[in-house]
């Protein structure tokens, strides 16, 4: 089997969108179905998330069926940004239980999360802070943001309940509230026309429209906001 550290993200992608896909198991925390499997394509074998459209919960307010495409779009703003911190996340209509998202499972220590992040750690998460502003992320816990066991690199997973129009910010990481954001990542915090037109497939206009605004207010006031005092700022379980 070759690993994805020794695959250029060529292969990763076609591997992804061409393999075979094979049930492995199933992730029994959540509320939606969630499984993991074996992509296999040529003599490349990758293990993956796969969420069935068809799997997901209904909520009172997301549209039914679109907690997928939200994976898939958090996965193209992210790339596209420069902040890489989403894993491969494609669309396959050819699942096992059909249609949904397929995102490159990464291996890590599940005992090792936000809440007992080294301080060295946890100043490295000003990325995801800014991401989860940009996306609307409604439910950031801390086991959804953690290190890569050889590379320590930071990833961030599970994006479906996120780009709603209205405020649903919801996260456990609220550390830099009030600070001002680096500069460094403020500097290509620009939404192309080329992104504008991929997320169209995943997202509502008035998604993308909402999209644009938080980046734009966020340029503008250069500042992590504060926690909200009108509405739960926090998820549910935290963990």
């Amino acid at each position: 089997m070759q690993t994805f550290k020794r695959m250029d993200i060529h292969s990763l992608h076609q591997t992804f969108q061409l393999g075979t896909i094979s049930l492995k198991g199933q992730f029994t925390l959540g509320s939606n179905y969630t499984f993991l499997v074996d992509v296999q394509h040529e003599d490349q074998i990758i293990q993956a998330v796969y969420k069935p459209c068809k799997g997901e919960q209904p909520l009172w307010d997301f549209e039914e069926n679109t907690l997928a495409l939200r994976e898939i779009a958090a996965y193209l703003v992210s790339e596209s940004l420069g902040l890489h911190i989403v894993p491969l996340t494609i669309f396959r209509d050819d699942g096992p239980h059909g249609a949904g998202s397929l995102q490159q499972y990464i291996h890590y220590d599940p005992q090792y999360h936000y809440f007992n992040f080294s301080i060295e750690d946890k100043k490295l998460l000003q990325s995801v802070v800014l991401f989860d502003l940009i996306i609307n992320n409604a439910d950031r816990k801390g086991s959804h943001v953690f290190f890569e066991d050889e590379t320590h690199k930071l990833h961030a997973i599970d994006h479906g309940v996120c780009f709603h129009t209205e405020d649903k910010l919801r996260t456990v990481i609220w550390d830099f509230a009030e600070q001002p954001i680096a500069e460094g990542l403020l500097a290509p915090l620009s939404l192309s026309p080329s992104l504008l037109t991929d997320l169209e497939p995943y997202l509502s206009r008035r998604e993308i429209k909402a999209l644009q605004r938080r980046v734009e207010k966020l340029l503008a006031t250069k500042i992590f906001p504060p926690q909200p005092k009108d509405r739960r700022a926090f998820p549910y379980p935290p963990l």
